[in-house]
Parts: C-alpha cells; sequence; structure tokens
C-alpha cells in the first residue's frame, strides 16, 4: 500500500512538474510509473504496451524496476 501511494504522490507532482518551471515534472513521472508498475499490473501491462513505440526507454523502466524491486523487495 505503501508503494502503491508514493507512486499516486510522484505522479501528481511530475504533473504539477510539467506546469511549475522550477520542478523536474519527467522525472518524478518516471519515479511515480515505476512505482506503480511495481504495485499495479494495470500500469506494467501500459508500460509494456508502449514498449514498441519507446523500446530504448522501456529497457531502462525494467533495469531501474529490478533496482527499485532489489532494494524494497517484492509487492504483491
Amino acid at each position: 500500500m505503501l508503494v502503491l501511494t508514493a507512486g499516486f504522490i510522484f505522479v501528481i507532482l511530475g504533473l504539477l512538474g510539467l506546469a511549475v518551471p522550477f520542478l523536474q515534472g519527467i522525472l518524478f513521472l518516471i519515479i511515480g510509473l515505476m512505482l506503480l508498475s511495481i504495485a499495479s499490473s494495470r500500469t506494467r501491462k501500459w508500460i509494456e504496451s508502449q514498449a514498441g513505440h519507446h523500446p530504448k526507454m522501456y529497457a531502462a523502466a525494467r533495469k531501474m524496476e529490478k533496482w527499485i524491486t532489489k532494494i524494497i523487495g517484492p509487492v504483491d
């Protein structure tokens, strides 16, 4: 539940960061989506569906997801 909440908070901060110049919107969105993909199968499926459009970003996302999962452990 904590990972899911943190993911939503980062996504909201990322959306705010796209409008406010002093926040790093893209960075917060990426972190939030990675956290949500660990906790939510729906978000994971959406990210995997985007793999054909952006294969380099998908590879980086998989690497980051493994790194985060190693730190916080599996979330199920």
